[in-house]
């Protein structure tokens, strides 16, 4: 009996799943029109005001293919809601610090969207090309932007430093083809790329080129979170303020050292656990903080009597910890050092926030203990 009461759930759910976009695209009202929940139909949220911009360039929607590429970005985006709840969410605590940046950079509010289609807004996001972070950088692109990759910090994950480089990195592609839109081509697809199309089609309209089909649909797409981002009431989307991610707020704090820090002395020191040291600053890598001057986020307020509690734990820390180096010579492997030490290859890594791969010289300096 059981079980012919949980097969019935499921076909009743399976056909609600069907059901509500059948009912969408026909035009009908999935709730009563006067509940905050009612969204329009499929058919009414692809008919598009003719007077679309993006980046102060109109999309000529009076051509029918591209209206019919629009129509189509949008639909699938609207079919998955649960995305793009996620995206208003998100875009309510980091779309502040990236207008900020925008406006210091003179570019247009606009270009806040690339990073919600790149990545979500999620600083862990990697593609198949091994592109990561908020704008997806290549790691070759990301080093040519004065981002920091190595294998203690990567600041593609930094919301801050990533956006400062896209940015810089975007002014210099529009200024080479003259729109924002070949520009942001050109982020998708590589800039000599987009020269070969544009010299092998002889246009520099970016409506008029045949260009990779990921490319076509990458701009599509950036408008089309552009327009229900814009009109979330329009499209069904009635988030109130207490259903978004709070903006991302925190306190900075500088630490010096000639040694590698501990994290879990930095979470300590702010009474936050390790994680939100780590959530606060994804470029962090590893169980350690470099060697040197380093800038950490941590909660707003945490900041406060920080200084002090950090530095009494510090030096703790360096009376109980008795630290051993090992200079590397000519020929010596990281599994030969960890067998000299007798210590486990994989803690003889995460000591020194190494990968397997790690390469080593003679020379450097490897903290063993």
């Amino acid at each position: 009996m059981r079980f012919k009461t949980f097969g019935k759930t499921i076909c009743i759910s399976i056909i609600l799943f069907f059901a509500v976009p059948l009912i969408q695209l026909y035009g009908k009202p999935l709730i009563d029109q006067t509940s905050q929940y009612h969204f329009p139909s499929l058919i009414q949220s692809i008919r598009f005001d003719n007077n679309i911009e993006y980046c102060n360039i109109k999309i000529p929607l009076d051509r029918q293919e591209i209206k019919e590429r629009l129509e189509k970005e949008m639909l699938l985006a609207l079919w998955n809601r649960p995305q793009v709840i996620l995206w208003i969410k998100r875009a309510a605590r980091f779309f502040p610090h990236v207008e900020n940046i925008l406006k210091e950079h003179g570019l247009p509010l606009d270009l806040k969207y690339v990073p919600l289609i790149e990545s979500g807004l999620r600083p862990h996001a990697t593609s198949s090309k091994r592109a990561v972070g908020y704008w997806q950088f290549l790691k070759s692109t990301g080093k040519h932007y004065s981002l920091r990759i190595d294998a203690k910090v990567d600041e593609r994950r930094n919301i801050f430093k990533s956006t400062h480089a896209a940015c810089t990195y975007l002014k210099e592609l529009e200024k080479q083809f003259g729109s924002y839109l070949l520009a942001l081509s050109a982020y998708n697809m590589g800039e000599y790329g987009l020269k070969a199309e544009i010299k092998a089609q002889k246009t520099h309209n970016f409506f008029s080129l045949y260009l990779p089909l990921q490319t076509q649909r990458y701009i599509f797409k950036i408008i089309c979170a552009k327009l229900i981002l814009e009109n979330q009431q329009f499209y069904g989307f009635s988030l109130n303020k207490s259903d978004l991610y709070p903006l991302f707020a925190f306190d900075k704090v500088n630490l010096e050292s000639n040694f590698q820090i501990p994290i879990a002395l930095i979470a300590q020191a702010a009474d936050i656990p390790f994680k939100m040291v780590k959530d606060y600053n994804p470029e962090l890598r590893g169980y350690y903080l470099g060697k040197g001057d380093n800038t950490i986020l941590i909660p707003k307020g945490k900041a406060k009597g920080f200084k002090e509690k950090f530095t009494a734990r510090y030096e703790n820390w360096e009376k109980t910890v008795k630290t051993r180096f090992h200079i590397v010579k000519t020929g010596e492997s990281l599994s030969r050092i960890a067998k000299k030490y007798r210590i486990s290859l994989s803690s003889l890594l995460k000591l020194n926030n190494l990968s397997v791969k790690g390469v080593i010289h003679p020379g450097d300096r490897l903290v063993i203990e």
